[in-house]
């Protein structure tokens, strides 16, 4: 089975400082649905690990953010693609809980779900925290330069072996060309 894991805000729609709270307020990337589309053309299984704090902070509801999800679950459905799942952490830094990126809880529930090892799956994100948890668990580390990835490239620890992509769509353009 081929895997791929995303981070969703910053990877596949739009950051906020301020939380994404509402489904207007989801904003796709562009490209990034057509290439989750190409994706699941070529065989792979899209699952998302994101953390959701706005959750934990009381910025939005459960209800709420399922509504978010649909919309685009519809959006990448309509370019031909599909989310497989999606594992979210709803705790705050301050929670200290072990499913919080950089933690790897979200990451073992995939590895018990799937049945299979990260060593060769992709994990696309934006943030030190993604790249981190991407080199714990043994996976590829792959850092686009959407949502915080700019700041995130700058940073002395990111891991050694990070590939980096301008956007999703680059990196999904490299790993088809590879599949």
């Amino acid at each position: 089975m081929k895997l791929i894991i995303l981070d969703q805000a910053g990877v596949i729609n739009q950051s906020s400082d301020t939380f994404i709270k509402t489904p207007e307020e989801w904003k796709p990337i562009p490209g990034s649905l057509e290439a989750i589309g190409r994706l699941t053309h070529a065989g792979y299984r899209v699952v998302i690990a994101t953390n959701q704090s706005g959750i934990g902070r009381g910025l939005l509801d459960m209800a709420t953010y399922n509504t978010i999800n649909d919309k685009m679950y519809k959006a990448v459905n309509q370019m031909g693609g599909r989310i497989d799942a999606i594992f979210f952490c709803p705790h705050t830094s301050a929670d200290q809980c072990t499913c919080r990126k950089p933690a790897i809880g979200m990451f073992d529930e995939i590895v018990q779900r799937y049945g299979v090892t990260l060593k060769t799956v992709p994990i696309v994100g934006d943030s030190l925290k993604d790249l981190q948890a991407a080199a714990a668990v043994g996976a590829i580390p792959i850092l686009v330069l959407t949502g915080n990835g700019q700041t995130t490239h700058a940073h002395p620890d990111i891991p050694a072996n990070t590939q980096v992509f301008e956007n999703l769509a680059a990196a999904v353009d490299t790993l088809v060309g590879e599949a």
